[in-house]
């Protein structure tokens, strides 16, 4: 990696602005290669150099990866100036990294949501070229059964003309409850693929993108960093 201000590297973990940084230089609290950094100008390649700030490691990633279970009643935003959204949720350091979410969920819909500020991944996640698979659980106010799941599998057509991917539909118990994995990610999909069918989504919680699956431990409103196996599954498979 190319050679970076001090200061700038500091502020790309989102645990310090660079006025801070630059103060924690000047007080002689960052190392680099053992050696007091003399000013925030100062360049330093976060890919091999050792970076401690008062005997800690800088702990430098050039990206964040956030999993996030998105609890109903927050939006899938970066800002709105009425109501809260999925970066209220995160810890100050974290907001300031410039995240955003990968897609986006219904106010009302719960699960996995990724957030991040790899604008290549999230775009390739997103693309239609790539047909991500995304599984939904639903709960519905009727039951499902055996020609829903052909007409899923066929590819619906929607009222408003929309031509949807094939869809797999297992439907579980008698039928009020389902796994929907699609292969794209229209607006209500979900919602308006079921009511195509008569029936209507009463609950409705993503469980997995692509390769990536909800953390059962976490609870909704609650979220965790992937592990660097996670992103590199990610990765594989995009």
């Amino acid at each position: 990696m190319s050679l970076q201000r001090l200061d700038k590297l500091m502020a790309a973990t989102g645990r310090w602005s660079r006025r801070e940084a630059k103060e924690l230089i000047r007080q002689g609290r960052v190392l680099v290669n053992g050696l007091p950094a003399r000013s925030g100008e100062e360049k330093a390649d976060p890919e091999a150099a050792a970076i401690l700030v008062d005997g800690t490691d800088l702990g430098y990633s050039r990206f964040t990866y956030v999993m996030l279970n998105k609890p109903a009643g927050v939006l899938s935003a970066t800002e709105d100036p009425r109501q809260g959204t999925v970066l209220d949720l995160l810890a100050p350091e974290l907001r300031r990294r410039g995240l955003f979410p990968v897609g986006r969920l219904d106010k009302d819909t719960e699960g996995l949501l990724l957030l991040t500020d790899d604008g290549e991944l999230a775009h390739r996640l997103l693309s239609p070229k790539f047909h991500v698979d995304k599984v939904y659980y639903a709960r519905l106010d009727r039951p499902l059964g055996e020609a829903d799941r052909t007409a899923f599998q066929e590819g619906l057509t929607l009222e408003d003309g929309l031509r949807c991917l094939s869809a797999d539909l297992r439907l579980l118990g008698d039928g009020r409850e389902a796994l929907i994995t699609l292969r794209e990610g229209k607006f209500h999909q979900v919602k308006r693929m079921t009511a195509s069918r008569g029936a209507h989504v009463t609950y409705l919680k993503r469980l997995t993108m692509g390769p990536l699956t909800l953390d059962p431990v976490l609870p909704p409103g609650a979220y965790r960093l992937l592990t660097g196996e996670e992103v590199a599954k990610i990765r594989e498979n995009i």
